[in-house]
């Protein structure tokens, strides 16, 4: 399952951390990051998954 949500992150991050977590507070940063910059949404998306 972690695979698909890999590959969802990818296409998009804040997509991604929601399926993980839910709403809170990574999937705000995340929604922060991926407007200031597509990779740095990607980066944290998949630290989210691979942590959790």
């Amino acid at each position: 399952m972690d695979v698909l949500r890999i590959i969802v992150a990818i296409i998009l991050p804040p997509l991604g951390v929601f399926l993980q977590v839910g709403i809170g507070k990574h999937f705000w940063i995340n929604i922060v990051l991926t407007l200031l910059g597509y990779v740095p949404g990607i980066v944290h998306a998949i630290w989210v998954i691979v942590k959790k």
